[in-house]
């Protein structure tokens, strides 16, 4: 007979990484199992465990290693247990990404390294960045973090959320509630979008809004569904976009045929603006697993009638 209570199954796309880990932080009373029907807890990828969610019929606790769930929620309807995310931990990922591709175009470094290669000697004017307005859609820890890292850069930082109320020590000089989103896209150089999938966040890019928008550049590093793909076309061919740099879609890769491939004023990346590196999301789980272990809260709970 041994002492363990409590069993978790691993589904990841690196169980081996993440069962080293747990072996070396040797947590009390967890034995990681390979029996879906044993676990009560889950370590998991939503995507991957979507499709067999229901094969796991002890399961009291889900730990996503991904911020975003909106990949498994609808499966879980008959799941009364906890759902739990990871946050804290993509704030200087997703900083790092916008910021980079940011200084690349105002700096125009991509132009350089073309005319070095033809030993071409032209400067091209540019705009510093402490001149430019950014707007970031989500005031939570990923747009505080990219609102704070931009700011000591000089740019001058709006957020909004569905409140329009900042949080305190907020590192925004300016919040507006959703509704007033024409409004903060009116005076926006830099968009950035970090909302999570929800009826209220999809299609939020349409070609109404985004009239209102006069050659800003747009970062989506949220959700693909918070944008109506045809409208980012339209709004770059009217110039209300110059240019718009697209990490997530709706479809996954995107289809070899898709229009975005060869738009010259789109970059495409795959999804890697902020990734889940398994050492931080097993020192999230650590200390989750005492939290339950102990009967204290979980943190990053998932209200699943929201879906974040």
């Amino acid at each position: 007979m041994n002492n363990f209570t409590h069993k978790v199954y691993l589904l990841t796309e690196d169980d081996a990484t993440y069962q080293a880990l747990l072996n070396q932080a040797d947590l009390p009373e967890l034995e990681i199992t390979d029996s879906r029907q044993e676990a009560n807890i889950l370590l998991t990828s939503p995507p991957m465990a979507s499709p067999c969610i229901s094969e796991f019929s002890s399961l009291e606790w889900i730990q996503s290693i991904y911020a975003g769930v909106d990949a498994l929620v609808p499966s879980l309807e008959n799941f009364s247990g906890e759902l739990t995310n990871v946050k804290g931990i993509f704030g200087q990922q997703i900083s790092e990404y916008v910021l980079g591709y940011l200084i690349q175009h105002c700096r125009h470094f991509n132009h350089y390294q073309a005319q070095q290669h033809n030993q071409s000697w032209q400067p091209k004017a540019y705009r510093s960045l402490n001149t430019l307005n950014l707007v970031i859609l989500g005031t939570g820890s990923i747009g505080s973090y990219l609102a704070a890292t931009a700011k000591a850069f000089g740019l001058h930082v709006a957020g909004v959320n569905r409140s329009g109320i900042p949080a305190k020590n907020s590192p925004f000089d300016t919040t507006y509630h959703i509704q007033e989103l024409s409004t903060a896209l009116k005076h926006a150089d830099v968009i950035v979008n970090t909302l999570p999938d929800t009826s209220e966040t999809q299609g939020i890019f349409n070609q109404e809004t985004l009239s209102h928008c006069h050659k800003a550049l747009l970062f989506n590093v949220g959700r693909g569904s918070a944008i109506d793909e045809q409208a980012i076309i339209t709004a770059l061919e009217k110039h209300w976009l110059e240019h718009a740099f697209l990490d997530v879609f709706e479809q996954e890769p995107l289809a070899p045929q898709h229009p975005f491939w060869s738009h010259p004023n789109i970059t495409i990346t795959p999804h890697i603006a902020a990734i889940s590196f398994p050492e931080q999301v097993v020192e999230i789980f650590t200390d989750n697993y005492h939290r339950w272990r102990d009967g204290f809260g979980l943190l990053n709970q998932i209200d699943l009638d929201k879906g974040y």
